[in-house]
């Protein structure tokens, strides 16, 4: 007996310095991916591989529509109008935004109100990055280590600058510049305050309504978007560039 409990416990700590080494090497392999996705553009992100193999077995495949574009090449419009829509504290907090999240909870136990989503830009660009949206306590868990990792090694910039590039924007589109193009037929950069609120308006389900053709609803955010999205001021990086000086 004594000798079975002395394997059992071999086999045990055998398991557990495994799964430690396993956990060890998605660390490292996670954090390299972090880092290299500072300086280069992502190629591809879990949620369109899953929607090609979905697509793949269904009666209407979509073509993959994805164009990587600097912040500066995506324009002032569409990172306002994503900003007021999504995360309008984006350049106040450290990834999380917390007052909103203490109001989603009160909400969720109140009858007949509908929590509003509490993610920040910064924790939908980890989860964008990464994962896909199904929805489990472990994936919110090492979300919140991906949103923490980014958000000390990538600047707001950056952030935002991926977010745009990688987020769903309808059915095989990724990424702004892909939206305006297949929505307005122009590039990002070109898109009136109304056109790139009308994008960003779709954004928590971009597969079910569509900028082109909005909504009543989907009108009414827009015309709310446009109407604070300037309020958001100057965006950092722009600003600096404004007060720099000339050489003489």
């Amino acid at each position: 007996m004594g000798k079975t409990l002395k394997a059992i416990g071999k086999k045990l700590e055998r398991l557990r310095i495994f799964l430690w080494k396993v956990c060890l090497l998605a660390f490292q392999i996670s954090l390299f991916f972090i880092i290299i996705y500072r300086v280069i553009p992502v190629p591809i992100t879990p949620l369109p591989i899953k929607r090609l193999f979905e697509q793949a077995f269904g009666d209407d495949p979509v073509r993959l529509k994805k164009d990587w574009e600097s912040i500066e090449s995506l324009g002032k419009n569409i990172c306002l109008a994503s900003l007021t829509s999504e995360d309008p504290k984006f350049f106040n907090h450290y990834g999380f935004d917390f007052e909103q999240i203490i109001d989603s909870i009160k909400k969720s136990f109140d009858k007949g109100k509908r929590p509003r989503g509490a993610s920040t830009i910064s924790q939908q660009t980890a989860k964008n990055l990464f994962f896909t949206p199904n929805r489990s306590w472990i994936r919110k868990g090492l979300e919140v280590y991906v949103t923490i990792a980014i958000e000390t090694l990538w600047t707001k910039k950056r952030i935002l600058e991926v977010y745009l590039n990688i987020i769903e924007m309808g059915k095989g589109i990724y990424g702004a510049e892909a939206a305006a193009l297949f929505y307005f037929n122009k590039s990002s950069s070109k898109l009136t305050a109304q056109e790139a609120a009308s994008i960003a308006a779709c954004y928590p389900n971009p597969r079910r309504w569509i900028a082109n053709k909005p909504s009543r609803y989907i009108r009414k955010k827009q015309q709310v978007i446009v109407r604070y999205m300037y309020r958001i001021g100057p965006l950092p990086w722009e600003e600096k560039k404004s007060t720099t000086k000339k050489p003489a």
